[in-house]
């Protein structure tokens, strides 16, 4: 065995002080890392350009859909927003409402259009897209709602002419998801 002239290195027996050193300059290199962030992404899926508002910029309310005139033939008589749910579907940071719409009836099951409403360079909430028109005489169940930029709804329906406005018996449950500038319909089970 072959001895060594040099004396023992002192990191060989660490000391509470060495641990204490080391714990320290790493908590400096994580918080500086923390500091230091690239700055927001502004790619986009379909080679647009980024969204409409800065990154310091707040976002816009939601667009309010008693502001908007709907293309529904009610002969006379008022819409009402039966149901509507708020939320950013196409990642520009602003949010949008989603609003299911039907003439003012005084029974039965009115058809519902389902539109998505977005601010118009005016600031005026502006239809932008029609996801149910009233024409498939469908109406949306209690389930609406944007979550995860997923706009998720429970379509009611009927099987033939025959069963009354009061009842639909069909039931969908449906997602829409903006994917390459446009809505895209699925069905869930």
């Amino acid at each position: 065995m072959q001895i060594s002239d040099v004396p023992d290195l002192a990191h060989t027996r660490p000391h509470p002080m060495h641990w204490l050193a080391t714990a320290t300059a790493m908590a400096g290199v994580v918080a500086l890392a923390g500091l230091l962030q690239p700055g927001p992404a502004t790619a986009s899926q379909d080679g647009s350009k980024p969204a409409k508002a800065a990154p310091e910029a707040a976002p816009l309310p939601a667009p309010d859909p008693a502001a908007v005139v709907y293309p529904l033939e009610c002969g006379g008589a008022d819409t009402v927003v039966a149901r509507q749910a708020s939320g950013d579907i196409d990642g520009d940071r602003n949010p949008e409402t989603v609003a299911a719409v039907r003439c003012a009836a005084g029974s039965g099951t009115p058809p519902q259009g389902v539109y998505v409403l977005t601010r118009g360079a005016d600031g005026k909430p502006r239809i932008v897209a029609t996801l149910v028109d009233p024409k498939d005489k469908r109406s949306v169940g209690p389930d609406f709602a944007i979550r995860d930029r997923v706009i998720l709804a429970t379509l009611l329906g009927y099987s033939s002419p025959e069963v009354p406005s009061c009842c639909p018996d069909e039931e969908e449950h449906v997602t829409w998801q903006w994917q390459n500038a446009a809505f895209v319909r699925a069905v869930q089970p």
